[in-house]
């Protein structure tokens, strides 16, 4: 081989690998566990990456349940990506280390659930992911805001995070009123330090916007009959007695981080955020790099069905697409 055919081979690998993610690479940070969407929302990133849309590139968890690493490697797994990396929470919070379906799946599917020692801390991962990149990564969040927090708190931290991060899409706060949000509350201090001192634009994808949009039952029952064993059917069915139709709170924060151009939702004017004592989140119009999503009901049957497809469509591998 000529070593003009060697550059042309260089060349051509090289353009494929900076053109085969159209999409941004995203860092899922979750509560996994504590309800099904995040569950849901994993099964749609898997999707989006066998698209090409984005790359996932890591999982960090906010829930410090002992089965939370081994799910998460499961489902990875499932969708064949069992090297990627998965960062365990730094801390147990007070109803934030729930098992609500994990144990579940693990066992219907044969998994071993100890083998979460190995895993690395979720700020460790965090710091590791954002310094190699080398493009602006979407961080998704899911869960409390424990893991982002502690980011900037570490040295550098917030001058990483400015660096390698270009959009942070969260699901949290509730902005029509109403009780404070879950994930807010769980971990108030984390919310208040991220959502008002976060140093790139943030997106919110509210309480009242899942509330909004049901994931249907009927969709576990048909869509994922391709495997004999799902682990996302297996957590469905195992989180609550079937059939019941969920909110799509975290589902909903993935859409918009990968899909913003499709223009699924629309985006509150520019302003800031500011957490309460007691969790309550405040949207405040001017001054700021903060949005939050608004629903046109007009779309909510297009949205479900791209929420209903993205999640429950099979792993490259098994796809004929």
């Amino acid at each position: 081989m000529g070593v003009c055919t060697r550059i042309l081979i260089v060349l051509a690998a090289c353009l494929c690998a900076s053109a085969c993610w159209a999409g941004p690479a995203v860092i899922f940070d979750t509560d996994m566990g504590n309800d099904i969407d995040d569950a849901l929302a994993l099964a749609m990133l898997h999707a989006l990456s066998d698209r090409r849309e984005c790359q996932l590139i890591g999982v960090t968890l906010t829930n410090a349940n002992a089965a939370a690493v081994p799910y998460i490697r499961l489902i990875n797994r499932f969708y064949g990506r069992p090297d990627l990396p998965v960062g365990a929470a730094l801390k147990a919070l007070d109803d934030g280390a729930r098992d609500g379906y994990m144990s579940a799946a693990l066992k219907a599917s044969g998994a071993s659930a100890r083998n979460a020692a190995s895993a690395e801390s979720a700020l460790a991962l965090l710091q590791r992911l954002l310094a190699n990149a080398r493009e602006k990564v979407v961080i998704v969040q899911t869960g409390f805001s424990t893991n982002l927090a502690a980011l900037l708190n570490s040295p550098d931290g917030a001058a990483l995070a400015k660096e390698k991060v270009a959009l942070l899409v969260v699901m949290a706060g509730n902005f029509t009123g109403g009780e404070p949000e879950y994930n807010v509350r769980i971990d108030v201090a984390a919310a208040k330090s991220v959502f008002e001192h976060w140093p790139t634009p943030i997106v919110f994808s509210g309480f009242e916007i899942g509330r909004e949009l049901l994931y249907p039952a009927a969709s576990i029952e048909r869509d994922y009959a391709y495997a004999p064993v799902h682990p996302i059917a297996q957590s469905y069915r195992a989180y609550h007695a079937m059939p019941y139709d969920r909110p799509t709170w975290d589902l909903t924060a993935v859409l918009e981080a990968v899909r913003p151009e499709h223009h699924y939702f629309e985006r509150s004017e520019a302003g800031s955020v500011l957490v309460a004592a007691d969790g309550a989140t405040r949207f405040i119009s001017g001054e700021g790099d903060r949005r939050y999503l608004r629903l046109d009901p007009a779309k909510r049957a297009e949205i479900i069905e791209a929420l209903t497809l993205l999640a429950s469509e099979p792993p490259a591998s098994t796809n004929p697409r």
